[in-house]
């Protein structure tokens, strides 16, 4: 069964910056990522990169920053008041805050810190880098009516009709 839309995906991955540092392993975890394909579960480059493989496909893709997280935009690097952060009684550079931003939630980094201000980068953390996956593709299958209904599996221990009994 080829990966498409509505279908879930179970894979392992290792991802890298473009120094080879590593940056994420899912075998770190107990279970590998699951995701279901067309519902925006995981980076739009990567899903378009799955599209059409198989289960038991291997493969290494690179991400431009265009097609991962963006590119690094200077006007997301901005001066707020210290008192943006309170309770916090040390800052320091290189601390990272979960803020509401117009979009949702968005991850803070501390860039400088002075006494009555702080510089701050709203970009994600990886905005403006390439990345490269390897992935190791391990099931595929169709999506159960209650995974297309919520966007995302469900838990791997609930059956379909189970699903279907708490719903009703």
């Amino acid at each position: 069964m080829r990966i498409s839309p509505q279908h879930v995906v179970r894979l392992h991955y290792t991802l890298r910056d473009p120094q080879g540092q590593l940056l994420d392993d899912s075998r770190r975890r107990e279970e590998p990522l699951e995701y279901l394909h067309g519902h925006d579960n995981i980076l739009p480059g990567l899903e378009a990169a799955l599209a059409g493989r198989v289960a038991g496909d291997a493969c290494a893709i690179h991400l431009a920053p265009e097609n991962a997280y963006g590119p690094h935009l200077p006007e997301r690097v901005q001066r707020v008041s210290r008192t943006a952060f309170p309770g916090v009684e040390q800052l320091s550079p290189g601390m990272r805050f979960q803020a509401q931003g117009p979009d949702g939630p968005r991850t803070v980094t501390l860039l400088e810190v002075g006494d009555t201000q702080v510089k701050v980068d709203t970009n994600h953390p990886l905005a403006g880098q390439s990345l490269d996956y390897q992935v190791e593709i391990l099931e595929v299958r169709p999506a159960t009516r209650a995974e297309l209904a919520k966007g995302h599996p469900l838990a791997a221990d609930v059956t379909a009709a189970e699903v279907e009994d708490r719903k009703a």
